[in-house]
């Protein structure tokens, strides 16, 4: 009988753990990163007026979730209640993944804060490179003497439709001398065999854990009952 007594609240511990574990999923999927900068830092992308340079302090990266080729990285305060900077990136390979956080930087000269480059989410091969404006890419180029990424487009200064206009926006590179260059001398591409295995671990945006939640409540109520039942034919 103690047995009998004791298989709801395991129904119930599963039926929690169930609700729980979506949670869980959405960090991995949007790759929410806390960040602290010991320094000033320029971002690229729409900011809020006057947030060109986010000052040093604690600030929270997460990836707007696109299936597709390229990402929206949006960039907030600490406790997520401002959004700063909401940012095109491409996907940049490494070949060794780290278990930590990297963020990269294009060095500036002395008392110009260092630019914002790319991000690697902990065991991750892929990683965002950010896509800076044409000017601000052209400045940066000459300054590091490497390539950067840039878009010609005008984006709009409202998030949402920021957003939009990003996914659409074209990628071009431009070379310390001001002239367009291929993508490739900014980003590593991966290889075909990770892109393949990419895309079947791809979740689709419509995806709900929804109808499983329901599945386990309808289970573990005539679980329930049928104990019910049966200790009252005991």
């Amino acid at each position: 009988m103690t047995f009998l007594r004791a298989v709801p609240t395991v129904f119930c511990a599963a039926l929690i753990g169930a609700a729980l574990s979506p949670n869980v999923k959405a960090d991995e999927w949007n790759q929410k990163t806390v960040v602290t900068f010991s320094g000033p830092v320029e971002t690229p992308g729409v900011h809020i007026k006057g947030w060109a340079v986010l000052p040093a302090g604690t600030y929270v990266f997460k990836l707007l979730g696109s299936p597709s080729d390229r990402h929206i990285v949006q960039i907030f305060n600490q406790d997520e209640t401002v959004l700063y900077t909401t940012v095109l990136a491409i996907p940049n390979y490494r070949l060794r993944a780290t278990g930590k956080t990297v963020i990269t930087f294009r060095e500036r000269p002395v008392g110009q804060p260092e630019a914002l480059r790319a991000w690697f989410y902990p065991g991750k091969n892929f990683g965002q490179e950010f896509v800076y404006p044409k000017e601000v890419a052209v400045e940066l180029a000459k300054e590091t003497n490497t390539p950067v990424l840039y878009t010609p487009a005008i984006v709009a200064e409202e998030p949402v439709a920021a957003v939009e206009e990003l996914k659409l926006a074209p990628v071009q590179a431009v070379s310390p001398a001001g002239e367009d260059v291929e993508i490739a001398q900014v980003v590593t591409p991966p290889p075909a065999a990770e892109i393949e295995i990419a895309q079947t671990q791809t979740l689709p945006k419509t995806a709900s854990p929804m109808p499983l939640i329901g599945l386990f409540g309808l289970l573990a109520l005539g679980a329930a009952f049928t104990l019910k039942f049966v200790r009252a034919r005991a």
